[in-house]
């Protein structure tokens, strides 16, 4: 089912990218297929994504290899105790016409304008400083001294944290964390995985990653996943699932949650299963696409009680648990 704008064999061409992507992405990355997929998903269907996982577990050299396998303007931002919006946004500063003598304020902008964004770090940095990247995420524009800029599309915000070494970390609020499409974990890889990055990393020089997907086509890829068919009891499905995250009476959450998701996680979770399926050369979203994408679309929307922070309850068990006393469509399509 391609898009009105584009042909049959225009559309083959541009799913043939997608191997190359993530070829291109296993250069430098050795496994964490699932994360990888995860962010192919959230970066299909448009929507930023937030990445925790311990020191050394790749998370910025996944960033940054995704970065060089597209023709992106990629920008590194390092968040730390003293960085101040103004060095996110930018800063207006006096410039003087030599010719004239008139002086004015000359907006300089901030790395915030570029098309893929690493947001190192993000918990590093006070609220104040965070809340610098809510317009830019939700509204894909930074408004400063009245004015609005408007910022080069595609564009992608994805940010890194530490689970531990919380002293001195200011954890993101929850209007900040509700515009990441994704909140994805990154673990310990396997045996035979970390086996495979001793022997790549310390021996030839790390092979170069090469641009395999415009900026044009994957905006291409974005306007294409939104076409791909969500049957009408997929879609009430998902949104009886996150309606029920916010059912007090139900046994699940009346016990482990004190707060649910919104209906943004609705529109997150219909998003990321149409581009998984994208990704996948169907077009059509399946019951699977949803169960594999429920956690990473809820788990930082999603309030545990201090009973279930207790007892060590995690909100992707709760997810497991939510999806797993919940009725499944009439009609799924499994794929």
């Amino acid at each position: 089912m391609p898009a009105p704008e584009m042909t049959e064999a225009e559309v083959a061409a541009l799913l043939a990218r997608v191997p190359l992507l993530r070829a291109e992405i296993g250069k430098a990355v050795v496994g964490q297929q699932a994360v990888v997929e995860e962010l192919l998903a959230a970066f299909v269907a448009g929507g930023h994504c937030l990445l925790e996982g311990l020191p050394g577990l790749g998370k910025t050299l996944l960033i940054r290899t995704l970065a060089q396998a597209v023709s992106l303007t990629f920008h590194r931002i390092q968040f730390t105790p003293d960085l101040m919006p103004s060095d996110i946004v930018g800063t207006e500063v006096l410039e003087e016409d030599h010719a004239t003598g008139r002086r004015f304020f000359q907006f300089n902008r901030g790395p915030i304008f570029g098309q893929l964004i690493l947001a190192d770090e993000i918990n590093r940095t006070p609220p104040k400083t965070q809340a610098a990247l809510l317009e830019a995420m939700q509204e894909s524009a930074v408004t400063y001294g009245g004015k609005t800029y408007p910022l080069e599309r595609p564009f992608f915000v994805l940010a890194t944290q530490n689970p531990i070494e919380q002293a001195g970390t200011y954890p993101l609020p929850e209007a900040q964390l509700d515009r990441f499409l994704l909140y994805l974990t990154i673990d310990y890889p396997a045996e035979t995985e970390e086996l495979a990055m001793l022997e790549r990393t310390t021996g030839a020089p790390p092979a170069r990653i090469e641009p395999v997907m415009s900026a044009a086509e994957i905006l291409q890829l974005q306007a294409l996943a939104r076409q791909v068919a969500v049957s009408p009891e997929l879609l009430s499905y998902i949104n009886r699932l996150v309606r029920a995250t916010r059912d007090r009476s139900h046994p699940v959450i009346g016990r482990w949650l004190r707060w649910g998701a919104g209906p943004r996680a609705g529109q997150a979770l219909v998003l990321a299963a149409k581009a998984r399926a994208l990704l996948a050369g169907r077009f059509a979203a399946t019951l699977a696409d949803v169960h594999a994408l429920a956690a990473p679309v809820l788990r930082h929307r999603l309030l545990p009680t201090f009973e279930a922070e207790a007892e060590n309850m995690t909100r992707d068990r709760i997810v497991r648990d939510l999806i797993a006393a919940l009725p499944p469509p009439a009609s799924p399509l499994r794929g």
